[in-house]
């Protein structure tokens, strides 16, 4: 409160008894501040006290008052943390106010030169507006006005004056007080010192004097701007509006005139389903990952993709005419955690028209197998779902009626399938269980296999129908079981019931589980295996015939699909779909990562990017070829990655503290430090490539020196301030500056040039220039934020290098695209959904031909291809610099002609309409309209100004 009272003495005038009336408001102040601190105290003691008082109460009453002081309670904490912040925003004020008085003093050398060559000498608009940070003070022209009125008394006539003037009357205290209410009433006192003055006498010294005035508030005008408040989760989060802006309620949020479409899919679900793999007659392999159903042309290299999915896709069947495709999908929650209803999609495989959905309002969790049959020409379909039961339903799909519905078991279910050839006949496997299934008459029943002097697996994990009719299961222990109904070896029966499936033979086949088995045409049968990773060629009477094992860092054998006979397409349990033959072994045609993801980068030359997750990969992918160009393993975890500006090396930030920096070329490590004992969150190089920021969980951002072309690193500095962890940063264009968001919403500013200062005073920054954007919270991005969000909801951003579009990730599968910026609520956008799981990132690649997102727990990126690319015009766009308000109008004093105010009542009335929505406004019109201002150098001044801080 000391600089607030000096701020009141040194804005007022030289009057008998001023000082004394200043200090006296000051007193004011302060007791009025006090007195609503302890009212508002008192008020919330009062309204807390009662709550605790129930011993008047009866036993009966407890649980009512119990109830409704919970409220209270609740309603209270919401007040306190309202009443917290709302200090907290005067505090910051009051500071602010503390810092500009020490400013105004350094400056009165300058001002003083300022003002007696401005009148001197021609002056742009850009020159005024630079030399104008260094005004005089309040003080010194108060001083030039006292020596100026005793010239003027010199040579004006006088009228005698009363030797004891009345004191002037002591205007009210008002919100706007301050060095603005005690200029505006020193105006009105020194109009009445000199009333018998000439009129040009006056005119002149009252001219000077409010365009002395005028510059020297600039600065703190400049300063104040506007700004609008976003709140998430109750707290408010300031946003100081450019100065470019000339009006904010006017913005228009539209659409952008970019668009997106699914280009390319990365990635596999093989870590958890099973029979997710088959070929069509077109050459294209079919797969899916995430909400996404994947028709991969091996040949030509292209992918097709059915989008009509809601959620991830869990089980996958092919219809006996290689045409029709069935996909099931998990129920999945919408954003405000209700469980959607799961279903099965029928659709044609050449057209990708959905020819019906089934089962919605009927399944519940999700889908986890569906099977066509196979001796009806594929009339029916049968699902189980993934309910506490497991239902077993049988569909006549293409009328869209359910015949017969039955509950499965309790256990797993891991695959079903209808007889090849008794369409009554469906057999369906599991957790410990064979079951077959009979439907007669709208009805199924089921009798159970019996394993009999045979171990009993703990989980039956997939079969097939033999040419004889006979049933083969793969289970955990590794062996192969052959069930049929023919009694050649009754030693071996188990002692299940006559006209059941029994075990007539047990075949060791793997080390480990038997994961998938295919028949082949002539009978032969593939198995693959888990432990040894094995897959084996058996003749039809299970000779083993061939076997080859796949290489380690692709997993599990997880699925087979048969191309030719020789050549085998085989999904593992790494998420990688590999292509080969006995002979010539395995290659990889699609790979993926196996755990969540949260690092991506793009190069800034290229088209490629790098993705890293908890699965400890670093990969690097080829965004033109669609394929990965390496991949290393790290001891850890890969959080935060960014490529340094010369696109040789890039940074990778790990889990737990530890970061390393890899050579692009040689792929080595390069340089490996530590920041911390906490994850890292974020990796940003500032344009040049000079400094590196590393932003962690420990509430801190390290600052490097960047030598040898990214290969060196010493540490420069620790940006300390935040009370949360740090999830992004950004360095502003010219790379001196840096701005982070935290865990706890906060936008902070940091000076990196001055040693990794905070800025205080963080409407300094409005209109500063950003070389990246991804923060999610800010003045240029608050539109991306949906009403009742909880701050969680958006987990990344990503500024296109046109500035005319912002990608956003979110919580809810979901990847949005605003036009940027998008400083209002509500800002419209495109919606995209093919991912399964919360979006952890986005990425434009250098061009903006792709945006790159990723999912979390689907391990899947999407490749979207932007359409309508490089027709928006960014400069259309808002800018979020000052270059329009420093350098869009220049006038000289040669082309400035002098106009009275008083001469112009319609311009005085549209100014006044121009003004009349801000109380602000009016007091500085008042301050240079007040005495009739006639030059109409100063009204010019006056209004670009207006319109450069609204």
């Amino acid at each position: 409160m000391t600089a607030f009272n000096k701020s009141l003495t040194l804005s007022r005038p030289v009057f008998p008894n001023r000082g004394a009336v200043c200090r006296e408001q000051g007193c004011r102040v302060k007791k009025k501040f006090l007195n609503n601190i302890k009212n508002i105290c008192m008020t919330l003691y009062s309204a807390v006290l009662p709550c605790y008082d129930v011993s008047a109460e009866s036993s009966t009453e407890f649980p009512d008052r119990l109830s409704l002081m919970e409220v209270r309670l609740q309603a209270q904490e919401d007040e306190i943390t309202l009443l917290k912040s709302s200090l907290a925003d005067a505090l910051r004020k009051l500071h602010l106010h503390d810092q500009q008085i020490p400013l105004l003093k350094q400056q009165l050398i300058a001002g003083k030169r300022f003002v007696k060559g401005i009148m001197g000498k021609d002056q742009t608009w850009s020159s005024i507006v630079e030399e104008s940070i260094q005004p005089t003070t309040i003080r010194t022209l108060q001083q030039q006005q006292s020596k100026s009125s005793e010239d003027s008394q010199g040579s004006c006539p006088q009228t005698p004056t009363s030797s004891s003037p009345a004191p002037p009357k002591e205007p009210a205290s008002s919100p706007h007080g301050g060095p603005l209410s005690s200029i505006r009433e020193g105006e009105k006192m020194l109009c009445l010192t000199n009333p018998n003055c000439s009129t040009r006498c006056n005119c002149k010294h009252q001219s000077h004097l409010h365009f002395h005035i005028f510059m020297c508030i600039l600065p703190f005008i400049l300063l104040t701007g506007q700004s609008i408040k976003m709140f998430i989760r109750g707290r408010p989060i300031t946003m100081y509006i450019p100065s470019n802006i000339l009006n904010y309620e006017e913005l228009r949020m539209d659409l952008p005139s970019q668009k997106l479409d699914l280009d390319w899919v990365y990635g596999y679900r093989g870590r958890d389903c099973r029979a997710n793999l088959y070929l069509l007659p077109s050459g294209e392999a079919v797969y899916f990952i995430a909400c996404v159903v994947v028709l991969y042309h091996i040949s030509n290299q292209t992918q097709r993709h059915y989008q009509k999915h809601t959620d991830c896709v869990r089980c996958l069947a092919i219809h006996p005419d290689k045409v029709r495709v069935a996909s099931g999908q998990t129920a999945g929650v919408d954003k405000d955690g209700k469980p959607l209803q799961p279903f099965v999609h029928i659709w044609d495989s050449k057209t990708l028209v959905t020819l019906q959905q089934i089962g919605l309002g009927t399944f519940e969790r999700g889908v986890g197998a569906v099977a066509f049959s196979s001796s009806d020409a594929g009339t029916f379909l049968c699902v189980i779902d993934d309910s506490n039961e497991h239902m077993l339903s049988v569909w006549d799909w293409n009328k869209n009626i359910k015949h017969t519905e039955v509950k499965s078991t309790n256990e797993a279910v891991l695959a079903v399938d209808f007889s090849p050839t008794d369409t009554n006949n469906i057999i369906s496997c599991g957790k410990s269980h064979v079951y077959f299934w009979t439907m007669s008459a709208g009805t199924l029943t089921k009798k159970q296999g019996i394993f009999g002097k045979y171990k009993k697996p703990k989980f039956v994990l997939c079969f097939v129908f033999s040419l004889t009719g006979d049933v083969l299961t793969g289970d955990s222990e590794g062996n192969i079981l052959t069930w049929g109904k023919s009694a050649a070896d009754i030693k071996t029966l188990g002692k299940g019931a006559k006209e059941t499936f029994q075990i007539m033979k047990q075949t060791r086949a793997h080390e480990g589980s038997v994961f998938t088995m295919c028949i082949l045409q002539g009978g032969a049968i593939l198995s693959g295996g888990g432990k040894d990773r094995k897959i084996i060629h058996w003749s039809a009477d299970l000779a083993p015939e061939r076997e080859c094992e796949i290489p380690e860092k692709f997993g599990a054998v997880r699925t087979i699909a048969d191309v030719d006979g020789e050549e085998l397409l085989v999904g593992t349990t790494r998420n990688a779909i590999l292509r080969g033959t006995f002979s010539d072994g395995f290659v990889a045609i699609v790979q993926g990562h196996v755990d969540e993801m949260w690092g991506l980068a793009t190069h800034p030359t290229q088209n490629i990017f790098l993705t890293c997750g908890n699965d400890r990969q670093v990969c690097v992918w080829n965004a033109e070829d669609h394929k990965l160009d390496w991949c290393t393993t790290l001891e850890e975890s890969g959080l935060c990655a960014d490529f340094s500006p010369n696109g040789a090396v890039v940074s990778v930030g790990l889990s737990t503290g530890r970061w390393v920096v890899l050579d692009l070329q040689t792929k080595e490590v390069v340089s490996d430090l530590t920041d911390g004992n906490e994850q890292l969150s974020v990796m940003r190089y500032s344009p040049d490539g000079s400094f590196l920021a590393v932003g962690s969980h420990d509430n801190f951002i390290y600052i490097y020196n960047v030598t040898e072309g990214g290969r060196r690193y010493t540490r420069f500095g620790k940006c300390t301030g935040h009370s949360s962890f740090i999830t992004h940063l950004d360095w502003s264009k010219d790379g001196k500056y840096v701005m982070s968001n935290s865990g706890d919403y906060e936008i902070l500013y940091w000076d990196v040039a001055s040693g990794c200062k905070l800025l205080r005073n963080r409407f300094e920054s409005k209109d500063r220039e950003w070389a990246s954007y991804t923060c999610v919270l800010g003045f240029h991005v608050m539109g991306v934020w949906l009403e009742g969000s909880d701050g969680t909801d958006i987990n990344a951003l990503c500024r296109s290098h046109s500035k005319s579009m912002v990608a956003v990730a979110d919580d809810f599968c979901k990847v949005h695209l605003f036009q940027y910026p998008c400083p209002k609520p509500k800002a419209p956008s495109y919606k995209y959904e093919g991912h399964g799981s919360h979006v952890t990132n986005v990425r434009f690649t250098h061009n903006d031909s792709h945006l790159l997102s990723m999912g979390g727990k689907d391990t899947c990126i999407l490749q979207w291809r932007v359409k309508g690319a490089g027709t928006g015009d960014h400069k259309e766009h808002l800018a979020s610099s000052s270059s329009v308000f420093s350098s869009s109008i220049c006038f000289s004093r040669d082309n400035i002609s002098y106009l009275p105010l008083s001469g112009c009542p319609r311009l005085q009335r549209h100014i006044h309409f121009r003004i009349s929505m801000s109380f602000t406004h009016i007091i500085y019109f008042c301050i240079i309209s007040s005495c009739g201002i006639s030059h109409l150098r100063y009204f010019l001044l006056y209004s670009l100004f207006i319109r450069a801080v609204t």
